[in-house]
């Protein structure tokens, strides 16, 4: 069955699977005793250090090993924010880091700090000179900025070298999360902190990495401890270190060859999804991008039904849409990127993946979404689907509807479409089913209290070439209006 989910963990890589049984064998006992046991556990440490900071690019006594990613991207924000707590309590991070670090701002934020959000364009990068300007702009002085190398939903790379240059003229130290980055080489730049996760690029699960220069003001926060410098308290899981830090290199020897190939099978996944599926948008970057990565959006999907069937299948892939992330809140990253967020696929591509896996994920893909399309009784052309939707419920009661319709508060009549209580994507069906009922120029509101219709409705618009006109609040949920252009 193959695997396209590599973005959320890697499988394990046979070097890792090696080192990991040898030092359960030679690794078991405590690096800070001096009998011959730790000594030996001391070794495989302190060499398994050595490795991954030469990965890393970063001096050994720079590297602390955590017990995961989202540890590592926890305590370098919280120990770089009180290392600095003098210089400032402002936090700047992009529209779209990963949800750890979201996390790690709302607590600092609670706590009395204030934090800065860049924004990002459609394709998901922040744009040059974005750092610079979020720093003029801040309340006061800012203690500390963090930027994903690349990321995690929709692959695009991020200008780090620039953003570091830009916070090292501020004076600003740069965190950047290479979780997704790492594999395929070093992070350029002059960066300050570094985060990883060792099951991203193949490794086990529950080691992290924290790199934190030399000169940069850096208080560990929490009880004091003697192991990792203090930073990640806890006796170390040395045959997991080991195991992640020998299939660091082992992947890295891997990857520059293995990164034409991948992508050049995401290119004929971005190329060829648009042309076997109608109404189709791909995300991210098309060139400034990880070589294994690509997602795309489907109209008229059920996200979680959509890789349901395609788990059926035998595909295993992954979404950023809210139908499958456990919430009615669509994903921050496509929220941000202000993209479709129904039926999102995230396809993320291990190393050796097949050709013919790809070939055959292409193959089944359009019957899939055909089908699921069909059980939720979407159109296949929105207006050319409006005698089949007369009277099939999807208006009000009313049809149309007069001045103050929604919550409008103007004179011009409109087709009000009540799709209040409804998740994504009926909403958008019911709008695509009735758009061909007004005239050119005329008005559609939806009623909708899915958070979803809120990004989804307008990225509609752009893809259908009709005019989003915007929303306002209604007595439930709110009215989203659309005039027809097309």
């Amino acid at each position: 069955m193959p695997y396209f989910d590599a973005a959320s963990s890697a499988p394990l890589h046979p070097v890792a699977r090696q080192a990991l049984l040898a030092a359960l064998d030679e690794g078991w006992a405590d690096p800070a005793r001096l009998y011959r046991e730790g000594r030996r556990a001391r070794l495989l440490l302190d060499a398994a250090r050595e490795a991954a900071a030469d990965a890393v690019g970063a001096r050994p006594d720079e590297l602390t090993f955590t017990s995961s990613g989202t540890r590592a991207l926890h305590d370098g924000i919280a120990g770089a924010l009180a290392g600095r707590r003098r210089a400032g309590r402002h936090l700047v991070h992009s529209a779209v880091e990963h949800s750890a670090v979201l996390h790690a701002a709302a607590a600092h934020e609670a706590a009395g700090g204030t934090v800065a959000e860049v924004p990002v364009d459609r394709a998901g990068r922040v744009a040059p000179g974005a750092y610079a300007a979020a720093l003029r702009a801040a309340p006061g002085p800012t203690a500390l900025a963090c930027l994903q190398s690349a990321n995690h939903e929709v692959g695009t790379r991020q200008p780090v070298a620039e953003a570091a240059a830009e916070c090292a003229e501020a004076g600003v130290p740069l965190l950047v999360d290479a979780a997704q980055s790492l594999a395929f080489g070093p992070v350029p730049g002059d960066w300050s902190l570094l985060t990883a996760s060792a099951h991203k690029w193949g490794g086990p699960p529950g080691v992290g990495l924290l790199a934190v220069r030399k000169g940069v003001r850096f208080a560990p926060q929490g009880p004091a401890d003697e192991r990792e410098s203090g930073r990640a308290p806890g006796f170390e899981n040395i045959p997991a270190v080991v195991a992640a830090a020998a299939s660091l290199r082992a992947v890295r020897e891997e990857a520059a060859a293995e990164a034409e190939r991948l992508r050049e099978l995401v290119d004929r996944i971005r190329a060829r999804v648009p042309r076997l599926v109608p109404d189709v948008e791909v995300v991210g970057d098309p060139e400034r991008r990880l070589p294994h990565l690509v997602t795309f959006s489907c109209l008229y999907v059920d996200g979680e039904a959509l890789l349901h069937e395609l788990d059926r299948a035998g595909f295993s892939v992954s979404s950023g849409s809210s139908c499958t992330s456990g919430t009615l809140t669509p994903s921050h990253v496509l929220r941000a990127m202000g993209v479709l967020s129904e039926g999102n696929v995230r396809v993320s591509l291990p190393l050796g993946t097949a050709e013919e896996d790809v070939e055959r994920f292409l193959a089944v893909l359009p019957d899939v979404v055909r089908g699921v399309r069909g059980r939720l009784g979407a159109p296949e052309r929105a207006e050319e689907a409006t005698a089949a939707s007369a009277g099939t419920g999807a208006r009000d009661s009313g049809g149309s509807a007069g001045p103050g319709a929604g919550g409008s508060g103007d004179e011009e009549a409109e087709l009000v479409v009540d799709s209040l209580g409804k998740l994504c994507p009926i909403p958008v069906i019911e709008l695509a089913k009735v758009i061909g009922e007004v005239p050119v120029g005329g008005l559609v509101t939806v009623l909708a209290d899915d958070e979803a219709a809120r990004l989804d409705i307008p990225a509609w618009c752009a893809m259908r070439g009709h005019t989003y006109e915007g929303e306002r609040p209604a007595d439930r949920g709110t009215a989203y209006r659309v005039r027809r252009r097309a």
